[in-house]
């Protein structure tokens, strides 16, 4: 009995030995990713780590699971991961290691797309701004300090990962890989050094030796091994660039970020499905959708231009993590009906038969004997009747039906049968007692400001470190001016390249522009009153977000840039573009902290009758108690103009509800190609109304709120509210 015990020790000892010894692996073929020699049809949803809070990671990755999907899809943020050069943040919501760990617990897995281009809707891209600063820095190009700064980043992450055995060949779920992203476009903008950096930036990826795929989104040329992937409402046509690489769409859009200024998009559920069926009855074997969830822009995080705080993207989860139905249990019934279908998808090519004038069957046969079957109307109008196999079928217009035995259609693309959900806001009757301090127009005088003839660039003076940039100057009027004693005040035009400018005079707010969601740019142009002596100057040039896409997007200007004129003097047309300006960046409140307990405690703020109302450049503050219960919460900012928020010195985001959506927002059907314009809502009312404040951010009492506001807003009308579906 002992022999044979020792002998049964050593024999699983050895078990041990080999089995430890085998390592997974990652690859794939024509027809999909092959993760331990297995041919997988994956379906994959983004959730942006920083765009959620670690408290709420768990949940939305197990929501996810349970809606049918495979993998977890992020990008990278190196901007927010290397906020300067050598200075590494890897906590709280950029704990990307954590992130993956808790989709790895979940049993999904992971695709990695470290960029660390992201476009995203995100600030600058991805980029950090001193990127921009490194001596001749040109950005996503054959250019060498680029190259240098990009790689050091990207082997910064891919040996992260590695350390913590994170890619799948080492026992983790990292199964996929993509460097750098959407970049086909640019190169063929700029020609052959596009060419180049595409080259050498597959050959640095693959030289990392991940174990892993790697994949370039829209990028027709991806060299060897790299797989070129699509993105788009639609890829149903797309073919990679090599007959050995799988059909991959790396971004199914579920909806459509909002802009500040614009309706709220959504897109029909069932034409998400109907897409996603035909991407995979053409032979498609890895989709993901962009956005499974997409969260919030905290902070100053969103892009320009005009990016909402919301990233709302009409995902399945919304920005709160809540069930968006009927878009999250339909798609999730899509996905049991496609996994039905993976013995037949994975092994065999379809036969293609027409079954009426804009009808078609694929047909997927294994030598195994599975069945698949996909049954497509293509009429966006009518329904139809179709025979196949002898069995008829109805389809409805734009759908298409699944028959994972070639026989039993067990789910159609446009027969919903999830309930639909609609958002419920409740306030929490928590009342909020304001005290205000009034924001100081500065004057050239102060430390901290600096001087020079002409007008600046607003980041190369700010650096992104606030959206604020005071352009101050004097103006001499002589006492015999005209204007003096017929009372016809001068006219004061500025131009500049955007993107909210505010006008003082003297210390007295004289006017309000800003730019549109299509032209950035603007002009202000009004009379102003002057006295004879010396006249201050102040305009507050405000960003709404860096830019982040287009070819040499980090060239683009903001700020005052001029010409800058006055009109209606006795000399005719005074031109203030070229004389010396002083410059002061951000606001006294910023300097100050007000957004932070100490911070705030460091002034006298009005409070009682007396605090500000409808006036601009204001703080305002307030403490509330958590309230009870596990529902999500969000501010209530219908009365306030525009300015930003913050919730115990974390920063909610930039709040704007004084800017109205304008658009169509008429009837929407969701048959018929689909585009961002077609099913808005919203319209006539703020772009975005409520504000997401996370519950792990709160204390059981005594939490700080914190909104500055620029164009002068009623605090007495904000609330904190309850969101439920």
């Amino acid at each position: 009995m002992l022999r044979t015990n020792v002998l049964l020790f050593l024999f699983l000892v050895l078990c041990s030995l080999v089995f430890s010894s085998v390592k997974a692996t990652v690859s794939y073929d024509d027809r999909a990713i092959i993760i331990n020699g297995r041919r997988k049809i994956l379906i994959s949803g983004s959730i942006h780590y920083p765009r959620s809070t670690p408290e709420m990671w768990p949940d939305l990755i197990q929501k996810a699971k349970d809606g049918g999907l495979d993998v977890i899809e992020t990008y990278v943020f190196w901007n927010g991961h290397e906020p300067s050069p050598g200075k590494y943040n890897f906590e709280g919501r950029y704990d990307l290691v954590k992130f993956v760990k808790l989709v790895q617990k979940a049993g999904l897995y992971v695709n990695l797309r470290i960029g660390p281009y992201v476009c995203a809707e995100w600030n600058f891209g991805g980029f950090p701004i001193w990127l921009k600063y490194i001596p001749g820095m040109e950005f996503r190009t054959d250019n060498q300090p680029f190259k240098v700064a990009m790689q050091g980043f990207v082997q910064k992450i891919v040996n992260m990962m590695k350390s913590e055995k994170l890619f799948e060949p080492q026992g983790g779920p990292i199964i996929i890989a993509q460097i750098e992203n959407e970049y086909g476009p640019v190169e063929w903008e700029i020609g052959a050094p596009g060419k180049a950096y595409t080259k050498w930036t597959a050959q640095m990826a693959v030289g990392l030796k991940t174990g892993v795929p790697w994949i370039m989104c829209k990028q027709e040329d991806a060299p060897d091994p790299v797989i070129d992937t699509c993105n788009g409402f639609y890829c149903e046509g797309f073919r990679p660039n090599k007959p050995y690489k799988p059909k991959m769409w790396t971004e199914v859009w579920t909806g459509w970020y909002t802009k500040f200024g614009g309706p709220v998009p959504q897109r029909p559920v069932e034409d998400i499905a109907f897409s996603v069926a035909r991407f995979v009855q053409n032979n498609g074997s890895f989709f993901n959708y962009y956005m499974y969830h997409g969260g919030t822009n905290f902070g100053r995080t969103s892009s320009g231009l005009f990016i909402a705080t919301s990233y709302d993207y009409d995902a399945p989860l919304d920005e709160y993590g809540l069930l968006n139905e009927p878009k999250y249990g339909h798609l999730r019934d899509l996905h049991k009906a496609i996994k039905l279908c993976e013995p037949a998808l994975v092994s065999s090519y379809p036969t293609v038969t027409k079954i009426g004038n804009n009808q078609e069957a694929h047909v997927y046969r294994s030598k195994s004997g599975n069945c698949a079957a996909f049954l497509s109307n293509y009429d966006s109008k009518y329904s139809v009747k179709v025979t196949f196999q002898n069995k008829p079928y109805d389809l409805p217009p734009w759908s298409i039906s699944i028959l994972p035995d070639c026989k039993t259609a067990v789910y159609n693309t446009a027969k919903v049968s999830s309930r639909s959900s609609s958002i419920k806001m409740t306030s929490t009757g928590s009342g909020l007692s304001w005290q205000s301090y009034n924001e100081e127009t500065p004057t050239a005088d102060d430390s901290d400001t600096l001087s020079a003839n002409g007008l600046w660039e607003q980041k190369n003076v700010t650096r992104d470190s606030s959206d604020y940039l005071w352009y101050m100057t004097d103006v001499n009027i002589a006492s015999g001016e005209g204007f003096l004693k017929n009372g016809k005040d001068p006219y004061l035009t500025v131009m500049s390249a955007g993107h909210v400018l505010h006008v003082f005079i003297n210390g007295k707010l004289s006017g309000t522009v800003y730019g549109t969601l299509d032209n950035p740019k603007l002009t202000y142009s009004g009379n102003v009153k002057l006295r004879a002596g010396i006249n201050k100057i102040s305009l507050l040039s405000v960003s709404v977000g860096l830019p982040n896409v287009g070819v040499h997007f980090d060239t683009w200007n903001a700020g005052v840039l001029g010409p800058i004129t006055l009109s209606g003097l006795n000399e005719g047309k005074r031109d203030l573009t070229k004389q010396r300006w002083s410059y002061k960046v951000g606001l006294k409140g910023e300097s100050l902290r007000l957004h932070t307990l100490s911070g705030s405690s460091s002034v006298e703020w009005i409070k009682g009758s007396l605090v500000a109302q409808k006036q601009p450049l204001t703080w305002y503050k307030a403490t509330f108690n958590a309230p009870g219960g596990n529902d999500p919460l969000a501010l209530d900012m219908a009365s306030m103009g525009k300015g930003e928020i913050w919730i115990n010195g974390e920063g909610v985001g930039r709040h704007w509800p004084g800017y109205i959506a304008q658009g169509d927002c008429g009837k929407c059907n969701y048959a018929g190609t689909f585009n961002e314009k077609k099913c808005q809502t919203n319209c006539g009312q703020p772009s975005q109304r409520w504000y997401h404040v996370p519950r792990s951010w709160l204390k059981p009492s005594g939490n700080l709120l914190v909104v500055f506001e620029e164009w002068g807003g009623d605090p007495t009308g904000i609330s904190l509210v309850k969101r439920s579906r």
